[in-house]
């Protein structure tokens, strides 16, 4: 039987009780010349985003849908050695030769040889430079694997992470080699590297950011979020901050200029300039369609902060906040400004990380808005941001212990 590894990807793992501990990522091998490489195992995530090894004598069945493996799982963090190879990480989009003819691997099949025993028997290439020309041959026929290559492309890549989570595709990015992980960043569509780049550490952040033309760069910024665009410029130098700054289109880096004003560990640093605002005017059932919408965090959508007009920040005079769960209990044509939580009152951009933690905390909140000195409302802090700034700078890249 073969099995295309590719196709793999995200597949869900069990342990010999039928518990689900993790999802493949990828799959391990060793190349050996000519021979085909042998398959040391699986690279499985299991939460809280953590890789780990699964040899591939532990795997008891792979089937459609599940990989179910015996004995124990070692949860130590896997660590790639320098004689393996990563088959979606480092093979697909590799640039080989069939017979002396360069062809580009979207996949690789691996089959059980012996009992336990797996190796890479067939490889998936396209034969056309427009990928249109798809041919599966035996690994004997291949030759190209072990040449480092300049410019290998991401294609194939970036369709195995088609159905991953941004959060997900982060992890998988970092643990990418250096020079695969920029090919990556700079093939995927500013959209979906802005996603991710929101998940990233730090480092990885600057690195990819640096890697990019200035203008790409901007365009990138202009897609995430304003307080995470913030938290990025924050993290340059001031003369690469003001250069990006420059490049994005004004109406995108007001709010992010705004954000920058305040220190990043106090309200202002962290808010959103962009939750779901209404007037009083608006009803119950306008304030649904607004949370309803399919890119907005669970924390964003959880609330409707209701101003005077205008209703972008900083807006007209705040009047209050309103939570999905009261706009699921009053008519659809009730209006908001007869729906405010008058418990809730606002906190000001100053606050330090502290004090907005006690706040939400106190109220069991999972934002509080924020209002300036003019009672304007600027802005609203999640529970996610408050959690961003008080897990360790380098939490992406840990797991606990």
């Amino acid at each position: 039987m073969q099995i295309f590894v590719a196709r793999l990807a995200g597949t869900p793992v069990f342990d010999p009780a039928g518990d689900k501990i993790g999802r493949i990522r990828d799959v391990v091998t060793g190349l050996r010349g000519n021979r085909p490489p042998s398959v040391h195992g699986m690279v499985v995530e299991v939460q809280p985003r953590r890789r780990v090894f699964l040899p591939i004598t532990r795997v008891r069945g792979i089937e459609a849908g599940a990989v179910v493996f015996t004995g124990r799982i070692n949860v130590r963090r896997f660590e790639q050695r320098a004689t393996e190879t990563l088959v979606i990480g480092e093979m697909l989009d590799l640039t080989v030769s069939v017979y002396g003819r360069p062809v580009t691997v979207f996949d690789v099949a691996m089959a059980e040889t012996s009992p336990s025993t797996w190796e890479i028997t067939k490889v998936a290439v396209y034969r056309d430079k427009r990928r249109r020309d798809p041919a599966i041959v035996d690994w004997s026929e291949v030759s190209g694997f072990d040449i480092l290559q300049e410019d290998q492309g991401a294609a194939g890549l970036i369709a195995s992470f088609d159905s991953m989570r941004a959060a997900d595709i982060a992890g998988a990015l970092h643990d990418l080699p250096g020079k695969r992980r920029i090919e990556i960043a700079r093939a995927l569509d500013d959209e979906r590297l802005a996603e991710i780049l929101e998940e990233l550490p730090p480092g990885d952040q600057i690195t990819i950011l640096g890697m990019l033309e200035p203008e790409r760069a901007a365009d990138v910024l202009e897609e995430m979020g304003p307080d995470d665009a913030a938290d990025v410029l924050h993290d340059l130098s001031e003369e690469k901050a003001a250069e990006l700054l420059a490049l994005m289109e004004p109406r995108e880096a007001a709010p992010v200029r705004r954000l920058l004003t305040y220190p990043s560990d106090t309200a202002g640093g962290m808010m959103t300039t962009e939750p779901v605002i209404l007037p009083p005017s608006s009803t119950v059932a306008e304030a649904l369609a607004h949370i309803r919408q399919q890119d907005l965090l669970p924390a964003v959508a959880a609330q409707v902060f209701v101003t005077r007009p205008p209703n972008e920040t900083p807006t007209g005079a705040y009047l209050g906040v309103t939570h999905f769960q009261r706009l699921l209990r009053d008519p659809p044509s009730t209006l908001l400004g007869g729906v405010l939580d008058p418990s809730i009152d606002p906190i000001r951009p100053e606050f330090t990380l502290r004090e907005v933690a006690f706040y939400l905390a106190s109220y069991n909140l999972v934002a509080a808005p924020v209002v300036d000195e003019l009672n304007r409302f600027v802005g609203a802090v999640t529970v996610d941001d408050v959690l961003d700034h008080l897990l360790p700078e380098d939490w992406r890249e840990r797991s606990p212990s």
